[in-house]
């Protein structure tokens, strides 16, 4: 018994298949209706997708489609250029953030000493990271850390971290006044700010670092926290080892 292939349902047919070719009559009465409507192609913009411009000048009362479906056309290509080049400047900011971060990792690792270590965090990331003050707060429990203390860090009143980041763990902030709290002197100098918080040991209260910068906009809500984040993450590890302490 010999197989047959069956065969599928038949492709259905695109619409201008299944309309007639106009006669003159029809034409006309189309020309009469787009005389009678003069806007139903900017009511069904579509068409302008699918109408076949005429190549030549036609005389005078012949609607140039051409004109219109180019102008649109240009329009789109401008608008991608604008998105291509914001895409291509977010890249490189990024680009740059991330070289920034790197190089502050490596020269925090480099330190020999708890000491040290607070040294290039509170001075030379300032240079590295382009701000204009670095802070570091701790809250006090009652048992402040005395060599942490004595390096210059603030001691600040139990809770005061999450009453300025809130319940998050790092905050952007732009066209603000620094809080004296923090940068202490400093603060005039701060009009945008990167606040991290540090968890350093399950045996120490919470801390925070803070990025002040006099840019209004270099920090802002809504950018990428990831990368700054990290660098947190990296301070805390630190904090820990030269600290002696568990996590």
């Amino acid at each position: 018994m010999k197989g047959t292939r069956e065969t599928g349902p038949a492709a259905p047919r695109k619409l201008a298949d299944a309309i007639p070719p106009a006669d003159a009559t029809t034409e006309a009465a189309i020309a009469a209706y787009l005389s009678a409507y003069p806007d139903f192609v900017q009511r069904h913009p579509a068409l302008l997708h699918t109408l076949i411009p005429p190549a030549v000048d036609r005389g005078n009362g012949v609607v140039d489609f051409q004109r219109y479906m180019v102008a649109r056309l240009q329009g789109d290509v401008d608008q991608l250029n604008l998105e291509n080049s914001a895409l291509i400047h977010t890249a490189r900011a990024n680009a740059h953030s991330q070289s920034r971060i790197h190089s502050a990792v490596l020269a925090l690792i480099e330190a020999r000493s708890l000491g040290q270590l607070l040294e290039i965090l509170t001075g030379d990331l300032m240079d590295i990271l382009d701000v204009d003050v670095i802070a570091m707060v701790v809250e006090s429990n009652g048992l402040d850390l005395p060599h942490v203390a004595a390096s210059g860090i603030r001691i600040v009143e139990p809770g005061a971290v999450a009453d300025w980041l809130g319940r998050g763990d790092v905050l952007l902030q732009s066209g603000i006044a620094g809080d004296p709290a923090i940068y202490g002197p400093g603060a005039g100098l701060v009009q945008s700010e990167a606040l991290m918080k540090l968890t350093i040991s399950s045996r120490t209260p919470v801390g925070l670092v803070a990025f002040g910068s006099r840019a209004p906009e270099m920090f802002q809500d809504g950018q990428g926290t990831e990368l700054i984040a990290f660098l947190g993450g990296v301070i805390e590890r630190l904090l820990r080892v030269w600290l002696d302490l568990p996590a």
